[in-house]
């Protein structure tokens, strides 16, 4: 299974990153209803933070900012259930299959890619800010060199017009 389809069916929704209950009915090869009746079975399986059902609000942003969402998925009657990296685990102990533990694994190492790019980002990120730090410190200094030694320039300019003063010989 590939990892950028994987990553291309994990959505943003509220601050976390979830994957929604048609996509993965579409790895694990099994209809969305059944998916969603074997949740259902085991509820207490499933907290808040492992699984909850999209409100109206909710879908409707998501159906916005996906453009990769199936067309009769959009105007389906029903919200469908997202569910976190740890629902989705927790979804393996449910669809007891040789599929769906071959699914769950790919999918858990799509979400530990999406952390770790993550933090790479983040390195990435501090690590443009310091350099931008030092640069403008050297900037600073080299800006400051230069317009001394444009200075310089001018007062020798009016050094080299002024009288002189001291021994005078015929030549000055």
């Amino acid at each position: 299974m590939k990892l950028s389809l994987i990553k291309a069916k994990i959505h943003n929704v509220q601050g976390n990153r979830v994957m929604l209950d048609f996509d993965l009915a579409a790895l694990y090869e099994v209809e969305t209803r059944v998916l969603k009746q074997a949740v259902r079975r085991n509820l207490k399986r499933f907290p808040d933070d492992f699984m909850f059902q999209l409100s109206k609000d909710m879908w409707k942003e998501v159906i916005t900012n996906c453009d990769n969402l199936p067309e009769n998925i959009k105007f389906s009657p029903t919200t469908p259930f997202a569910f976190t990296e740890q629902g989705v685990a927790m979804l393996s102990s449910v669809l007891n299959s040789d599929k769906a533990i071959d699914v769950n694994i790919a999918i858990m190492r799509a979400f530990v890619a999406l952390r770790q790019h993550l933090t790479d980002y983040v390195n990435l990120k501090e690590h443009v800010v310091q350099l931008e730090k030092e640069m403008n410190v050297k900037f600073k200094d080299i800006h400051q060199a230069l317009n001394y030694l444009l200075q310089k320039d001018k007062v020798q300019i009016n050094q080299e017009n002024r009288e002189r003063i001291g021994f005078k010989t015929g030549n000055t």
